[in-house]
């Protein structure tokens, strides 16, 4: 097993929220899962098919509410977060605290995690690839090859519609999308294999389901 990655000090590419972007980001997520934000990441959690043994990576976790739902709802072993805006790790920290909640996050690039090879059972990259550039992408699908066991699963979420977005969302949201088969294109470059895909039921945001081969 070799040491943390050496490119941990890599400056992140992309677009971080930061200021009152941060801020607002939970009343945003919630408005987008249509007032049931627990469920959309619930969901998310049980299509990662995650378990009581299973240690869970989430990059680009934002404020956190992934990272706790996987811990309350799958009861997994261990459960980081990692995000690239200092922001967003802030909240999420204030509010593990206030819910006494056994997680960890951390201020990190997805392009360079700060954790040994194979250590994770499972890595969720929800609403994040689309704040990079594209080869910021492909590095990002490499480091999470790295840091799976085999036969470890990663869960990719994101928007997958180039539609012009109007209204409030299309306002706060101008980061772009990623196809489907842009995303299998970046995990099937870094040795994962796409075994499921779909739409999540919400708005045009659609998931990709890939493991690690033993060989990976």
């Amino acid at each position: 097993m070799q040491a943390m990655n050496t490119l941990r000090s890599e400056r992140p590419r992309g677009h971080l929220l930061r200021g009152w972007h941060a801020r607002l980001y939970d009343i945003v997520m919630w408005l987008l899962a249509g007032g049931n934000r627990d469920r959309y990441l619930l969901r998310i959690v049980h299509l990662a098919k995650v378990g009581r043994a299973d240690a869970v990576l989430d990059i680009g976790c934002g404020t956190g509410s992934l990272v706790m739902a996987t811990k309350q709802g799958a009861r997994a072993r261990r459960v980081h977060g990692i995000d690239a805006s200092p922001d967003m790790v802030g909240l999420a920290r204030k509010k593990a605290r206030r819910r006494r909640a056994d997680v960890t996050f951390e201020l990190a690039s997805a392009e360079s995690l700060p954790f040994e090879d194979a250590s994770f059972d499972v890595v969720f990259s929800t609403l994040m690839l689309h704040h990079q550039p594209r080869s910021a992408r492909e590095q990002s699908a490499r480091e999470i090859s790295r840091v799976l066991k085999p036969a470890g699963r990663v869960l990719v979420v994101e928007f997958g519609s180039s539609a012009p977005r109007r209204g409030w969302f299309g306002r706060f949201h101008r980061h772009g999308h990623v196809a489907a088969e842009e995303v299998d294109r970046y995990l099937a470059a870094a040795g994962l294999v796409v075994v499921e895909r779909g739409p999540i039921g919400v708005r045009d945001i659609h998931y990709t389901l890939a493991v690690l081969g033993q060989g990976g």
